[in-house]
């Protein structure tokens, strides 16, 4: 048996601080937030009725603060491609998720290799069509090398 390296696709290239990610680009409204609690079984009244949201002290019902992060995650997988993993994100939830576009934007802040992993820092926003950061998030990901052994025959 031989061993070799297998190379399915070539991962992302590594980006340099000030780099930008694809921004990943969501419309958030009723359909979208009933989708979500039917996953996290979280039917909460304002999540689905905007007398809810204005007895709770907001201008109407508003989305989960869990899809902001999970909209983050999207944006890093995508990216990503199968490439690599999440280790971690960090976010603060600043403003509610109203009724609009939800589009989050991803900025390399430094990248570092240890061992066979380079290592990137990103910092994350989660903002509402109408200007308001919602969500401000740090994230690091990590790209590896993949390594595969293959059974060549006798040899």
């Amino acid at each position: 048996m031989t061993d070799i390296d297998v190379f399915a696709a070539a991962p992302p290239a590594i980006p340099a601080a000030g780099e930008r990610l694809p921004e990943f680009s969501r419309e958030t409204s009723f359909d979208t937030w009933n989708r979500y609690a039917a996953v996290n079984d979280e039917f909460l009244g304002i999540h689905m009725d905007d007398e809810e949201g204005r007895a709770a002290g907001m201008s109407g019902a508003f989305g989960m603060g869990n899809m902001q992060i999970a909209y983050m995650h999207n944006l890093l997988r995508d990216w990503l491609d199968g490439h690599g993993r999440i280790v971690k994100v960090s976010a603060q939830f600043r403003r509610p998720n109203v009724k609009g576009r939800i589009t989050v934007a991803a900025t390399v802040v430094a990248t570092r290799v240890q061992g066979d992993e380079t290592f990137i820092d990103l910092d994350i926003t989660s903002r509402h069509e109408n200007g308001d950061i919602l969500t401000p998030a740090t994230a690091t990901i990590a790209i590896g090398t993949v390594r595969e052994t293959v059974d060549l025959g006798p040899g």
